[in-house]
C-alpha cells in the first residue's frame, strides 16, 4: 500500500466506498465523476502505477473475472467498453492501476 494513493486508502477501507465486487486480488466501485450510465472501476488490491507495471496475473484476473463483473453491472447482453489510461496524456488521474467499464448506452467513437 502507498500511503498517498487514494486507490490504496479505498481498498484498505480507509476511504469508504461500497463494493460492487471485492475478491482477494480486486475491488470494482462505482466511479464517483461517471462518464456513461454504468461507469465502474476495477482496481487491483496489490497497488502498481498502470498497465505497464502490471504483473500479467493480474491482468489475467481481471480479464477472467470480467464475465462475472459484466453480470453484476448488468451490460453483458448489450455491450461495454473497457478503458485504461496511462500515464498524464493518456488521461490517468490516479497512479495506481484500474480499468474502466463502461456501459448503459451506446458509446460512441472516438471516445474523447
Amino acid at each position: 500500500m502507498m500511503s498517498d494513493c487514494i486507490f490504496c486508502k479505498i481498498v484498505a477501507g480507509e476511504i469508504p466506498s461500497p463494493r460492487l465486487y471485492e475478491d482477494d486480488k480486486i475491488i470494482v466501485i462505482k466511479d464517483v465523476n461517471p462518464g456513461a450510465p454504468v461507469h465502474a472501476l476495477v482496481i487491483p488490491k496489490e497497488h502498481t502505477d498502470n498497465i505497464l507495471t502490471a504483473s500479467e496475473a493480474i491482468v489475467l484476473h481481471v480479464k477472467n473475472k470480467l464475465p462475472e463483473i459484466i453480470k453484476i453491472l448488468g451490460v453483458e447482453e448489450k455491450g461495454f467498453r473497457i478503458v485504461v489510461n496511462t500515464g498524464e496524456w493518456g488521461g490517468q488521474s490516479v497512479n495506481h492501476l484500474h480499468f474502466h467499464i463502461l456501459g448503459g448506452k451506446e458509446l460512441g467513437w472516438p471516445p474523447c
